[in-house]
Parts: structure tokens; sequence; C-alpha cells
């Protein structure tokens, strides 16, 4: 049995991520694929617990070294539980969310020395790495206009103000352009289904899938 992939959808917040995921791994499907869909932070019954913690509650009730911290411990018990067991089973792994949020968010946002971020990536992920990561990319103002609009109980990240989000989305650019060769960076702006076709074009090129 051949070894799964794995693709990570990263971005702002209202990027439109996990929309285009479901759509992603729905076409996966219907060419015959497993596919499992998850997210973080959760994707397994401890990572939901923690998602719990972090998502909810003021702006500064963790900081941002205790955030990164949270965030690999519910990562690891995610890989563990549902993404490792998954690929050796030859299924496509499609996650709301990865590593690079950690690196954007706690890091380029948040401030956390980048140091700490590689380490925890080393230890906790070992090989366990996308084969593709997706970043969808828009102006702030509009994806946080967005994010408002569907506001509910997790509305922690999106009120930490402009200057953060505008740090977040240059953390995100900042890793494309570190490791072209891993992700492509998605225009998030236009309809639904525009999107949806940039997201299919990228993964057809990166990943050899036909249709």
């Amino acid at each position: 049995m051949s070894q799964g992939r794995f693709i990570t959808f990263e971005g702002g917040e209202g990027a439109g991520k996990s929309t285009q995921l479901k759509r992603l791994a729905a076409r996966l499907e219907a060419q015959g694929r497993a596919v499992v869909a998850t997210r973080e932070p959760g994707g397994s019954s401890g990572a939901e617990s923690i998602r719990e913690l972090v998502l909810k509650g003021s702006a500064d009730r963790w900081s941002p070294v205790t955030e990164t911290l949270l965030m690999y411990a519910a990562r690891r018990d995610h890989v563990e539980r549902v993404i490792r067991p998954a690929l050796a089973k030859g299924a496509w792994v499609v996650c709301d969310r990865f590593a690079d949020s950690t690196r954007a968010y706690q890091g380029a946002a948040g401030g956390t020395d980048p140091a700490l971020i590689a380490a925890l990536e080393t230890h906790i992920l070992e090989a366990t790495r996308p084969d593709l990561t997706l970043i969808f990319d828009l102006p702030v103002e509009v994806g946080l206009e967005r994010a408002h609009r569907r506001a509910g109980a997790e509305m922690r990240f999106e009120s930490k103000g402009q200057a953060f989000h505008e740090r977040l989305r240059e953390g995100f650019l900042a890793i494309a352009r570190a490791e072209p060769g891993r992700c492509a960076i998605i225009d998030a702006i236009g309809s639904l289904e525009a999107v949806e076709a940039r997201v299919w074009a990228a993964v057809r090129e990166r990943l050899a899938v036909d249709g």
C-alpha cells in the first residue's frame, strides 16, 4: 500500500480555507481516493479539548509562548492519533491549519522565538510534514470583515487587532517565499468557484493529480 499525501490549508482569518478544504476533499473523493479531512487546533479528542482553551477567552488570555506550547501539545496528539495512521493507510489527509500557523500566529505575529518553534517542529513532528501547503492570501481588512460576519465563540485571534493581522499576513507570505517547493499561494479574492479552480490547479500541478 502506498503512503498517502498530506495537504495543509493555511492563511489569516476569513480567508475561506475551511470552505475550500471541503470542496477539495469532495473532489478527491469523487476520484475514488480515501480522504481524511481534519483541522487544527483539534482533529483528535485530546486536541479538541486544547482547542477550547486556545481559541476562547480574551486576546491576552495566553502569552505567545504559552500558546505555542499548547498548540504543539494538541498537534502531537493529532499527528499520533489521526494524521500518521491515515497516511500509513494510504489516505489523503487535508488539514485546516498545521505547523505553519504556529510559525505565523505565535511566531511572526506574536513574537515567539523562531528557534523555539523550530525545535518543537523537529521533536514533535519528526518526519510528518506536508507534501503541499496552500497559503490563502487576501488583504487583512477583507479577511477580518469576513471573519466578523461569521462571528461566534471562537473569536480570540480575530480580536488581536489590525497590526497583529498585518504581521500575520506577512508571516505566511514569508513562509511561502522561503519554501516555494512546498507552498503555493492561493489568491483568496473572488467567487468560491474561482478560488476552487486555483486550489485544484495547484494540487494538479504540485502533486500530479489527474482530472
